[in-house]
This record gives structure tokens, sequence and C-alpha cells, in this order.
């Protein structure tokens, strides 16, 4: 009787203490995302619900303006000119994800800055990367391609764009594209 309970007691524990590395296939997941109004960060939510995955927020040091304008007067200066700004915190143990889900909102067709900061500061060879994107038309802009080219050597994924006036309503379809990506807990 006690062996059983033992084995029974052993399986609840590490059926109990999977992690986001026993889901998805193996695959360690991390959902990071930069989130200028918050939308992305629900779709950001939505995705660490559906994969099991850890949640890195990126946030530059200095905050954009709160008046839409200034913001995007600003977004469109440093797109143009690739600015990269510094960000407030790192993810110390990047090299144990196999699977980065990557979100911005789409300012002026592509990736945020902050976001192009944190892709630029890793080296994501080998891993997967899968970008989402809120927007307001843009879709995807060409936020993939210019992913491909901060992230050389990683295989990067197409897609999802969600508009931003739908992202609270979104989750069906966060979870269909998981499914069809195969990246599902």
């Amino acid at each position: 009787m006690k062996k059983r309970f033992y084995l029974l007691a052993c399986a609840a524990l590490l059926f109990n203490g999977l992690d986001a590395h026993a889901q998805n296939g193996g695959k360690k997941v991390l959902v990071v995302y930069y989130s200028y109004s918050g939308n992305t960060r629900t779709v950001a939510e939505q995705i660490k619900k559906g994969t099991g995955g850890d949640i890195f927020e990126i946030q530059p040091v200095e905050a954009y303006p709160a008046e839409y304008k200034a913001v995007v007067d600003r977004a469109k200066r440093e797109v143009d000119s690739g600015y990269r700004p510094a960000l407030k915190t790192k993810v110390e143990n990047i090299g144990e994800y196999d699977v980065v889900f990557v979100g911005s909102p789409c300012w002026w067709y592509t990736i945020a800055p902050p976001v192009a900061s944190f892709l630029s500061a890793y080296d994501f060879s080998g891993k997967t990367i899968v970008p989402f994107m809120t927007h307001e038309g843009s879709r995807m802009g060409q936020s993939v391609e210019d992913i491909k080219m901060l992230c050389p050597g990683a295989t990067v994924l197409d897609g999802l764009p969600v508009r931003g006036g739908d992202v609270n309503d979104a989750e069906g379809e966060v979870v269909k594209w998981l499914q069809k990506i195969g990246m599902t807990k």
C-alpha cells in the first residue's frame, strides 16, 4: 500500500510540476511584448494562456508620451532613423527558451523601436520566433521581414495580426492560430 501511494504521489508531483518546457512538444516558450496602449499586452496574455509559456514585458527606459500625435511623431522619427531605445530590463535566461513569441504594435508598418532593441540584444540562432502584431489596418506590415533581419539564424514563422479594437474578443482566433502552428499547451 505504501509503495502504491508513493508511486501515485510521485506521479502527481510530476504532473503538477510540468512547466512550459514539458508542453508544446517539449519546447520551452517565452512570450515577449511591448504594448503602448494595452492591446498587445492583451494578446500576449492570451498567447501565454494558450501556450503555458512564460511572459516578459519589454519596457523602454524613456516612456512614450501619452498624447497620440506626440507618440506618432516620435515613433516615425525612431523608425525612420533605426533608433533603438534603451530598455529597463532584460531576460537573463533567454538561452533556455526554444520558441519566442514577439508582440508589438504595428508602427509605421513595422515593429515598435523597443521591440527592435530587444531583438537586437540577443542571439536567437536556432530558436523559433513567432511574431504577433496589433494594428489598426496595416496588419503585419513589413514586421516579419524586419524581424528576420534582426534575428539571423532564427526560424521566423508567419505571424498573427490582430486589430487593436478586436483584442478583447480575439482569444478564439489566438487559440486557432496556436493550434495551427502546433503551439498549444
